[in-house]
């Protein structure tokens, strides 16, 4: 079996008097590619926000390696060097070149000497194919281009785990087939990946297991083949069939 990563215990998050999260559990094991679906407003992004500790919990634990990240005494900046986040709106540095959108951090974090950050940041901006574009600022690049930047930033952290908060649904219909290809890319090396994705044919070829959220609580996990194509709980065949009758079933192949 392999290593266990992260492990969320009986997570809740309220705003107010709204529920937003109750009660979740799962395991992230080291090399899965976890795909989380659900209808808008199921809590799947405050999931991720939660895990990443941009949002505090209400209730639960959050435990990385074993150890709670929860309790204000580690360095929330080194955990999310590690447990990194792509977002759905890029979140680049507009002042900033592509090259340095990718330094920045491992630079002042991670304390990684210049020379080697440089180093890191062209590596991964080549392999997600922005190299020819490491001068220009994100306002002169595609939506889909930032995006694989955003990626390149997060992989030159050297992170564990990386979290996509639907990192696709922000981009034109051209553009998400190549974000969608650095994502497989990352798969096919072993990268550990939580992924909020509307985009079922990557949740159906690329994965390792599925969660599929509704209400703010886990209403079905398991193997692509169970849970998108014989889904055991009525919810998520509703989802299922109200979300592929809208013409989406062929999105992300």
């Amino acid at each position: 079996m392999n290593e266990t990563i992260l492990e969320i215990r009986h997570l809740s998050k309220t705003f107010g008097t709204h529920a937003v999260l109750k009660d979740v559990d799962f395991l992230v094991r080291k090399g899965d590619v976890t795909s989380i679906i659900g209808a808008s407003g199921s809590g799947k992004s405050t999931l991720l926000r939660c895990i990443n500790l941009l949002e505090t919990l209400t209730t639960g634990d959050i435990l990385f390696h074993g150890e709670s990240v929860t309790g204000g005494k580690i360095n929330q900046s080194a955990y999310r060097a590690k447990v990194g986040m792509v977002f759905q709106s890029f979140n680049l540095f507009s002042n900033l070149s592509v090259l340095k959108n990718c330094v920045i951090g491992q630079r002042k974090v991670n304390h990684t000497p210049e020379k080697e950050a440089k180093e890191r940041a062209l590596y991964f901006l080549n392999k997600v194919g922005m190299l020819p574009y490491i001068n220009a600022r994100p306002a002169q690049i595609s939506g889909g281009q930032k995006q694989r930047v955003a990626i390149a930033r997060a992989l030159a952290m050297q992170p564990e785990v990386l979290l996509f908060d639907e990192p696709t649904s922000a981009l034109d219909p051209e553009m998400v087939g190549e974000v969608l290809d650095v994502m497989k890319g990352l798969a096919k090396d072993n990268m550990t990946m939580l992924v909020v994705t509307h985009e079922m044919g990557f949740a159906r070829d690329v994965s390792s297991q599925v969660v599929y959220m509704s209400d703010g609580v886990i209403a079905e996990e398991g193997p692509p083949a169970q849970v998108l194509v014989n889904p055991r709980d009525s919810r998520t065949r509703d989802f299922l069939r109200r979300f592929l009758g809208d013409g989406n079933e062929a999105r992300g192949e």
